[in-house]
């Protein structure tokens, strides 16, 4: 499975079988990105249902390979995946960053994203083990970017 190699090399996280059956059933929510028909990136989220009933999205991870980055393939699948929730209004999409990953902050930043929480201890096996929780609130009048 081409998410499961891409993942390999991109993180520092292993992840088990759920992950990758969430990233299936959520179907549109889950791309992969090809360069020159080389997969070099992918988003997968996980759709989740919150009190009351309302659907807020959750992505699980986002990459690119190193040599692929800075061509503006995170930026389309990002943007993807914010145009899916504007469509299907949702309002909120929100994510796990390491606390020290400062590129990945600042990316989502640009997105309109923002720090909401820091969660102590939240990783296992990589250090540092805090992360934050990255949120977007999306408002029906809120235009693509």
């Amino acid at each position: 499975m081409q998410l499961k190699k891409l993942n390999t090399a991109l993180f520092p996280v292993r992840y088990n079988d759920k992950y990758y059956a969430d990233a299936l059933t959520s179907g549109e929510f889950t791309k992969l990105a090809y360069y020159s028909d080389i997969c070099v990136g992918s988003i997968a989220c996980r759709l989740e249902k919150k009190e009351g009933g309302a659907i807020r999205v959750y992505i699980m991870t986002l990459g690119v390979l190193a040599p692929y980055r800075g061509l503006g393939i995170g930026t389309k699948l990002l943007s993807y995946v914010l145009d899916l929730c504007a469509k299907q209004n949702i309002g909120e999409i929100y994510l796990h960053v390491q606390t020290n990953n400062e590129d990945a902050i600042n990316f989502y930043k640009k997105f309109g994203f923002e720090i909401t929480e820091t969660i102590q201890n939240y990783y296992t096996n990589i250090t540092p083990p805090d992360c934050f929780v990255v949120t977007k609130f999306i408002t029906q009048s809120q235009t693509k970017k």
